[in-house]
Formats: C-alpha cells, structure tokens, sequence
C-alpha cells in the first residue's frame, strides 16, 4: 500500500468481496466451559495459506436499555465488575437466556435492577464490543414513558440507581470516569437521535415480541 495517505481509497473502491480476508477454521477445540462463557481454541487458515491460533470467547449476548425519563435525565447504575476491580457507571443490561429475544430480555432486567416499567420501546441495534477475542454482542434499547416500581436484584446483585442528564454522562466520558463501551455508544445512539440524525421507532414492549 501507498503510504501516502492521500492516495488511501474510500470503502467503495475496495474489493466487493472480502474473500481474500477471511480466515477459515481447520481445527477447533474447547478450552474451557463455565457458567455462561466458553473459550475456544482454533486452528485457521490465512489468506496467504499459512495458519495461525485463535482464542475466542462464546458468549450468549446481551442487552442493554437506555431508559429514558419524562424530564429528560438518563437512569443509570453504579455496579462493582470484578474483573477490572471496581465499580463502573453505565445503563442497565443482562445476559440473554438462551432463544430469549432482546424485548424480553431488556424489560425483564430494566424492572429489575432500577423497577421501572416503560411505555415505549425502541430498537437502536446491537455492538459488538470486543470482535478480536469475543462473540459477544450487545442489543440496544431505548425505554421511555417511565413507571417506578420496587426492583428486584438477582441473588448476589448489588447496585446503585440513579439519574444523570446527558451532559452529565458526556462529561464522565470526556473526563474517564464513564469508560463502559456499551454506555458510551448509548450516549452516542441518544445524541444522534435527539439531534434527528439517526430514527427510533417507538411501540410498546408486546408489540415488539409479536413482531
């Protein structure tokens, strides 16, 4: 490749196919199994017809709700993660069961970790959050049209709920202290669509199951 970067082609001037990209799985094997993950271990073909190792995470995915309060503020929690030892600011979201979709799944965690309901649901997509080592993806959802209730934490859950304004949560990302991908590609999702930029269909959660 020219390193002149003026000479780099758009997206579209690229090859149609990424045949000539893909690597292709000669062996694969597990590593490990737990609870919900499962690492795996492949043996690939390059392009170039060499071979390589991949380890990769299995995960069942996720989804993450972006509620939405009649003033406007954001509902959020501060939850301790353990594998970075501490405790992070971001929106709700859960593991997907098994077949589950991601409707059910992000009313069922949104009651239960704040114990809000909402009148409005609307599909932002999905992200995945780390393509080199994981097949993880995330579902995000928008709620709004708010009802508080008494949330009910799965046995060894611990949080806090609280509310932020979305220039609140701009600034804990602009400053470090949000670091959460998921959260910050929900302020992004919100900034877009808010400006009008970017389209939410809106319709209550059934309307979505039956879809």
């Amino acid at each position: 490749m020219d390193s002149d970067p003026m000479s780099l082609p758009p997206l579209n001037a690229l090859p149609a196919d990424d045949a000539h990209l893909r690597e292709v799985c000669a062996q694969s094997r597990e590593a490990y199994r737990g609870h919900f993950l499962q690492v795996r271990q492949d043996d690939v073909l390059l392009p170039d017809g060499n071979t390589a190792n991949r380890e990769y995470i299995v995960h069942p995915g996720a989804v993450m709700v972006v509620p939405l309060l009649d003033d406007g503020r954001l509902v959020m929690e501060r939850q301790y993660r353990y594998p970075m030892h501490r405790a992070y600011l971001e929106f709700p979201a859960g593991k997907l069961e098994a077949g589950e979709p991601g409707i059910v799944c992000g009313v069922r965690e949104l009651f239960e970790e704040t114990g809000f309901r909402a009148a409005e649901w609307a599909c932002a997509g999905e992200l995945h959050n780390a393509i080199a080592y994981s097949s993880e993806r995330i579902e995000v959802w928008f709620a709004r049209g708010l009802v508080a209730g008494e949330r009910q934490l799965d046995a060894g859950e611990f949080l806090d709920v609280f509310a932020a304004t979305e220039a609140e949560l701009a600034d804990w990302i602009a400053d470090g202290r949000v670091t959460d991908a998921k959260t910050m590609v929900g302020l992004l999702w919100l900034q877009q669509w808010r400006a009008g930029r970017w389209a939410l269909t809106w319709k209550p959660a059934d309307a979505w199951a039956h879809d």
